[in-house]
C-alpha cells in the first residue's frame, strides 16, 4: 500500500493507475472517503522518479526525491489548487493564498476563484522542470465558481504540453457538464465496514462500531467526531436526548453535525415504521403503543426535507441555543408525537 494512504483507498488507487487513459481524472467521492488524499497519491505516483518496473502497481515508491517533494508540497511540477479554507488540510501554508492583507481579518473563502485558476494556467504553460510532466490538482472541483470553471475549460481539453489533471469532487452534479465530459471518472466506493472498523480500532477508538454507524459508515468522519468528544457513549445517548428534548446536553454540538445526526435519526425511525431495523442508531427503541404508520411516515418525510434545508444553512451564524431548540422540537415531534393513533 502506498505510504500515508488510508487502507480502503489502496485498491481503487491501483485500479485508477492501471486503467488511466485520459489526461484528466475526475475523482468522485464524499469528503469523508479521502478524495484529496487519493488525488495527492495519484500525483505522487505520476511524479515518482523510481523506475516503474520497481514500483508494483505503479504506486509511488515513497523514497525518491520526487515523492519527498510532493509530500512537502514543494514539487515544482505539481500545483494544488484549493480554496483558502482547505489550504491547511492540503498541507499548504495559509500565507500563500494569493489574497490581499484583508485575508487575516475575514473568513477564508470556500470558492476557487478565477485569479487562482489563471495563475495555475500560467504554471501549466511552463516546461516541466524535474519530471516528464506537470500535474494540476483541483479540489474540491465543485467549488470552482462559474468564471473560474470556464477559464479552465479550454486548457483542460487541449493542454499546452505534457500535463495531467486531477479534479477531486464530492458533488459531480454541481460541475459544468462540459468539465465532466473532459475527464475520465474514478469513483471512490464506501469503505468496507470490516476494514473501516479495523482501521478505527488501530487508531485507538473504543466501541468503534457505534461511532461508525452513527457517522454513516465513514471512518474518517467517525474518527474526527470521536476526537472532538462525540465518542461511543455520546452517540449512545443521542437518540434519548433528542426524544427528551435535551438541548442542554447537546449544546456543544456544532450545528452541521447535529443536523446530519438528526437526519440519520429520522431515517432510522422511518426504517422502523417500514418494519426494518434502525441502521445508524441500533439503540433507538421503536415507538411504544399503537402507531399511525401513514401519519408517521408523512411527518418523518416532511421533517427530513426540512432538515435538508437546515443543513444548507447550518454554517450560518445562528444563535446556537435557539437553533438547537428549533431542531429538537421539530425532530422530536416527527419521531414521537406523530406516532399517536389517528
Amino acid at each position: 500500500m502506498s505510504a500515508a494512504l488510508h487502507p480502503w483507498l489502496d485498491a481503487p488507487l491501483r485500479e485508477a493507475l492501471a486503467r488511466q487513459q485520459a489526461h484528466a481524472l475526475l475523482v468522485q467521492g464524499a469528503q469523508d472517503r479521502g478524495p484529496l488524499d487519493f488525488s495527492i497519491a495519484l500525483a505522487r505516483a505520476w511524479l515518482c522518479e523510481t523506475p516503474a518496473s520497481q514500483r508494483p502497481g505503479g504506486l509511488a515508491c515513497g523514497r525518491c526525491g520526487g515523492c519527498h517533494l510532493v509530500d512537502e508540497r514543494s514539487h515544482p511540477d505539481l500545483r494544488l489548487l484549493v480554496p483558502e479554507s482547505l489550504r491547511a488540510a492540503a498541507g499548504l501554508p495559509a500565507d500563500e493564498a494569493g489574497e490581499s492583507g484583508s485575508a487575516k481579518t475575514r473568513k477564508p473563502s470556500r470558492e476557487i476563484k478565477v485569479d487562482a485558476v489563471r495563475a495555475a494556467l500560467e504554471f501549466i504553460g511552463l516546461t516541466p522542470s524535474r519530471a516528464g510532466l506537470k500535474v494540476l490538482l483541483i479540489h474540491p472541483a465543485e467549488e470552482l465558481n462559474l468564471v473560474a470553471a470556464n477559464a479552465l475549460l479550454k486548457t483542460l481539453e487541449e493542454p499546452p504540453g505534457p500535463m495531467r489533471f486531477v479534479l477531486g469532487c464530492g458533488a459531480p452534479q454541481a460541475l459544468l457538464p462540459t468539465l465532466r465530459s473532459r475527464c475520465q471518472s474514478v469513483v471512490l466506493p464506501r469503505p468496507d465496514r470490516e476494514a473501516a472498523l479495523a482501521w478505527l480500532q488501530a487508531q485507538g477508538l473504543q466501541d468503534a462500531a457505534i461511532v461508525l454507524d452513527a457517522c454513516g459508515g465513514e471512518p474518517l468522519r467517525a474518527l474526527e467526531q470521536a476526537r472532538e468528544g462525540r465518542d461511543a457513549e455520546a452517540w449512545r445517548r443521542f437518540p434519548s436526548q433528542v426524544l427528551q428534548g435535551d438541548g442542554a446536553g447537546l449544546a456543544g454540538w456544532p450545528l452541521p453535525v447535529l443536523v446530519e445526526a438528526l437526519q440519520r435519526l429520522c431515517e432510522d425511525r422511518l426504517r422502523q415504521a417500514l418494519g426494518l431495523p434502525a441502521r445508524a442508531f441500533p439503540q433507538l427503541e421503536p415507538p411504544k403503543g399503537p402507531v399511525a404508520t401513514e401519519r408517521m411516515i408523512a411527518a418523518l418525510t416532511e421533517t427530513a426535507a426540512w432538515l435538508r434545508t437546515r443543513a444548507a444553512q447550518a454554517d450560518h451564524p445562528w444563535s446556537a441555543p435557539l437553533a438547537i431548540e428549533a431542531l429538537l422540537q421539530r425532530t422530536r415531534s416527527a419521531l414521537d408525537a406523530r406516532s399517536r393513533p389517528l
